[in-house]
């Protein structure tokens, strides 16, 4: 899918096309064909490679600079379903006419950016437009961390009344999408840095023209990057002990299951090995007593007695 935007001056956006290409635009590609991408980088004169950059979902942050763009390659935040979370690579070159997002789907990140916004953000200002993107993907990050700790609290509940492998399955989805996000946040840190230093190069002040309220914002964006690299931290820790408490709670209460059951099989068999000495084909006691069968049950129902309540006295039930 290829959308062509350019903001208007008096505030809403423009839908454009190829043919009606002008400076100033925004070119936002989802999932593009071979055919799209050629067409793109031929209009636009955009290496193709940094087209192609974030079609790898395993690609991480980085920059590249050429002679007449500069591509920043981030990490964004999605969300795959109720527990799921993973992060996506999404490419933004800013050349000197232009403003390209590049991305395997749609996502939210993207999807905060149209008609209804279009008055927060202009096209052509492609600078303050990169530093938006990048803010709007730190306050995903930040939105869906808080879902994640509010889920976790949830499954801590759902665990201290009933321990269901769903609910195990799900803390360890939530990990998963917490080890996603602390890795991409990493790396979206060091592109921000990079950022950081980059907007003083001369050499690429016609692509970044920065302004002191685009720094501003870029700062902003650092500290917000920086808040959800410490609380991806400290809920992974926090998921990473509440999982080993369960698995330890877990192979306790199994411990008390056997113990328990080992209690038991010792009080069922002392039935058993009385009345197999009753039953031995040699002379016993009652043998000729009618009243035998009942004096041997109950000395089977006495030791039993005895001996559940001396495993008892050392907590085996």
């Amino acid at each position: 899918m290829l959308k062509i935007y350019k903001s208007m001056e008096s505030g809403p956006l423009q839908e454009l096309t190829l043919k009606t290409l002008e400076k100033g635009a925004w070119i936002n590609i989802v999932d593009p064909t071979p055919y799209e991408l050629k067409v793109v980088s031929n209009l636009t004169e955009v290496d193709p490679d940094f087209l192609r950059s974030a079609l790898d979902d395993e690609e991480r942050s980085h920059t590249d600079i050429e002679d007449d763009s500069v591509m920043v390659l981030t990490n964004v935040a999605v969300n795959r379903g109720e527990d799921s979370y993973d992060a996506l690579p999404l490419a933004i070159i800013v050349s000197e006419d232009y403003i390209i997002t590049v991305c395997l789907e749609e996502t939210p990140v993207m999807s905060e950016f149209n008609e209804r916004t279009a008055k927060l953000f202009r096209t052509y200002k492609k600078t303050r437009f990169l530093f938006q993107i990048l803010y709007k993907s730190a306050t995903f990050y930040l939105r869906y961390l808080r879902q994640i700790s509010k889920l976790s609290d949830d499954i801590e509940n759902q665990l201290r009344h009933d321990m269901k492998n769903s609910e195990i399955l799900r803390l360890l989805e939530l990990q998963k999408g917490l080890t996603y996000f602390n890795a991409a946040i990493r790396s979206n840190g060091a592109v921000l840095d990079k950022l950081l230093r980059m907007r003083n190069n001369p050499a690429l002040t016609p692509i970044l023209k920065a302004y002191e309220e685009d720094e501003d914002l870029l700062e902003d964006v650092i500290i917000e990057n920086k808040q959800a690299k410490e609380m991806v931290e400290m809920y992974s820790k926090i998921l990473a002990r509440m999982a080993d408490t369960f698995t330890s709670i877990i192979a306790n209460n199994q411990n008390l299951v056997m113990k328990f059951l080992a209690a038991m099989t010792i009080i069922i068999a002392i039935p058993t090995v009385v009345s197999s000495f009753f039953g031995m084909n040699v002379p016993v006691p009652f043998t000729d007593d009618s009243h035998g069968f009942f004096y041997i049950m109950m000395i089977a129902f006495g030791i039993s007695i005895t001996g559940a309540y001396a495993l008892w006295k050392k907590d085996m039930f």
